[in-house]
């Protein structure tokens, strides 16, 4: 074995471990960012707007279900 193999196989095995951290570091991101959006949608809570109660109201939109 020559000294080219070893040093090129150790040079191999660092790409590989920083293409893995990059990738896991990558996912926690995506992790985070998702958490971050779900925390976000439960603790914003929209107040009342005025809509229309009935329909048949021309140009006025109208709530499925009204929350309030």
């Amino acid at each position: 074995m020559s000294r080219t193999s070893g040093a090129a196989r150790l040079l191999g095995m660092r790409w590989r471990t920083v293409a893995l951290l990059a990738a896991g570091a990558g996912v926690a991101l995506l992790i985070a960012a998702n958490a971050h959006l779900v925390y976000v949608a439960f603790q914003s809570q929209p107040d009342c707007v005025p809509h229309a109660k009935s329909a048949g109201e021309p140009g006025a939109l109208r709530a499925a279900r009204s929350a309030c």
